[in-house]
């Protein structure tokens, strides 16, 4: 059992409503959590703003040392985060590694490079010799976490991570439906040597969310276009800076002269990971005539050997939904299609017998969207196929919808392929494989239209969270009282000095 956080201020206490949080493979209860209440989340909040100076004050060097530390123990006890992870969303212990894996990646990747992305910048003065000019990276202050329930590690902690880095104190909230993952792992902190109020866990629904929204100095929230909606327009209210990672509809195109094989494989993999339950799972795809039937033949062979249960083991492909919502969306969408004339060619049904919420990874053809699950997020094990005549179709096809976070591409022909992930109107497109840009950490990962706002990873994920301070130095050189900007002889400097900047390089900014 996770160790569960209490408030640091008990007058609450006794009147706090509770969470109980059940298990998805088995329908039992794991354990309850409290609602943090407004008072609650404000004392959270005077706790983080008290501590963020000394936190910031310790340097970047020293910051990236704790949390690697920190790191380095639950690495070798990954096992343990994986059962909270695995017990608390029914996912497959493949995923419940990935998670481990990718967020490893990210702690790699700060640890070695934030020191140097943090620090102040030399910048070209307009002046050259007199003028020097420095760019200082500041923390915006507090930051609050909203977070997801589907990836409850890699989530939550590649964002409050990056805030952390860069000097910041966070404020989590966590999904109701997974508190106890972030839970151990914030104590596995503390135990690091991490201090208590320089990173809280706020349990509760979503009216703690909305007062996270309110005592915080940016946001950075994982989930629904809907509610994202909402916190960004409260964020705009209050003037502070926000990021949003919100839903997903990505398309796949599988081209002419693509590898039938991995186009097969790769799409069950980028449809099924987590069931389906992620905002960058593969929800629509559009493969080219010409080759077509020989896919769907390939794509059969595969979806049949497909291994379903909530048993522990790496040979495990898809487990269970978290939440019954997303199985009644599923049939909802299934029933819709089939009634405009779809076809289920694989799968389609509940499996009680494995689970309270398992349900079959199923495979649609005639679709088209004119049906829910060609335009709305699935969020579940569902891989709708549409033929298509030719690539251009397929583009306009893929950009045909108000979701633009990912998507991927497979063909033979790279160089085209990359061409053509171009014209996609995504934030990321992976070529030949699915999903891999959020594991490459160097890389940003962010969604445009409806997908969000910001990015995550990369130097971009870590400097979301910085505020640039500018720095002009005058070392007075030539300089004399003066009660104007520009003087005759400044005037004339300058338009003999923009002459110089066509012929002599080093005078140009």
């Amino acid at each position: 059992m996770a160790v569960i956080q209490q408030p640091a201020d008990q007058r609450f206490a006794e009147a706090r409503e509770q969470i109980t949080v059940t298990s998805p493979l088995t329908g039992q209860a794991i354990g309850q959590v409290p609602v943090f209440t407004r008072e609650d989340v404000e004392a959270a909040a005077r706790r983080a703003r008290a501590a963020q100076p000394a936190w910031e004050a310790m340097g970047a060097k020293e910051r990236a040392r704790l949390l690697g530390r920190w790191w380095d123990t639950i690495w070798n006890n990954r096992s343990v985060v994986m059962q909270h992870i695995r017990r608390e969303t029914g996912k497959n212990e493949t995923g419940a590694f990935l998670e481990v894996f990718a967020t490893d990646l990210l702690i790699g990747y700060y640890c070695n490079n934030a020191v140097r992305l943090l620090r102040p910048q030399n910048r070209k003065a307009i002046v050259p010799i007199k003028h020097h000019a420095r760019v200082y990276y500041k923390p915006v202050g507090v930051v609050g976490a909203i977070t997801p329930w589907n990836y409850p590690l890699l989530n939550a902690f590649c964002d409050l991570l990056a805030a952390l880095f860069a000097g910041n104190t966070v404020l989590l909230k966590p999904s109701e439906v997974t508190p106890f993952t972030a839970l151990y792992v914030v104590e596995t902190m503390y135990q690091a040597g991490i201090p208590k109020d320089v990173i809280q866990v706020l349990t509760g629904d979503g009216r703690t969310g909305s007062e996270v929204v309110e005592v915080v100095d940016f946001v950075s929230f994982t989930g629904s276009t809907a509610v994202g909606r909402k916190i960004a327009t409260r964020c705009a209210e209050r003037l502070i800076g926000s990021t949003m990672e919100m839903g997903g509809k990505d398309a796949m195109l599988i081209l002419n002269d693509a590898d039938l094989e991995l186009a097969a494989s790769g799409t069950l993999v980028g449809a099924l990971e987590n069931s389906g339950q992620a905002c960058v799972s593969t929800e629509r795809v559009y493969v080219e005539d010409g080759i077509y039937d020989r896919y769907i033949e390939r794509l059969k062979y595969y979806a049949g050997q497909i291994k379903q249960n909530g048993e522990a083991g790496m040979d495990v492909h898809v487990g269970s939904l978290t939440n019954e919502r997303e199985l009644l969306r599923a049939e909802e969408f299934i029933a819709d299609a089939v009634a405009k004339g779809a076809k289920v060619l694989h799968g389609g049904q509940r499996r009680p017998d494995l689970g309270p919420l398992f349900f079959e990874p199923t495979i649609l053809v005639n679709v088209n969207h004119d049906m829910r699950l060609m335009r709305e997020e699935t969020f579940g094990p569902l891989i709708p196929i549409m033929r298509v005549k030719d690539v251009d179709e397929a583009i306009r096809l893929a950009n045909d919808s108000p979701y633009g976070l990912s998507g991927s591409i497979f063909s033979n022909n790279l160089k085209r392929a990359e061409h053509i992930a171009t014209r996609i109107q995504s934030g990321d497109v992976s070529i030949n494989s699915t999903k891999v840009v959020f594991g490459n950490v160097t890389v940003p990962m962010g969604g445009v239209k409806n997908s969000g706002i910001g990015r995550r990873n990369g130097p971009e994920g870590l400097l979301r969270f910085v505020e640039p301070q500018s720095i002009l130095i005058d070392n007075r050189l030539f300089s004399k009282p003066n009660l104007t900007l520009f003087d005759p002889f400044l005037v004339n400097s300058a338009i003999l000095l923009r002459a110089l900047r066509r012929w002599i390089p080093f005078l140009r900014v």
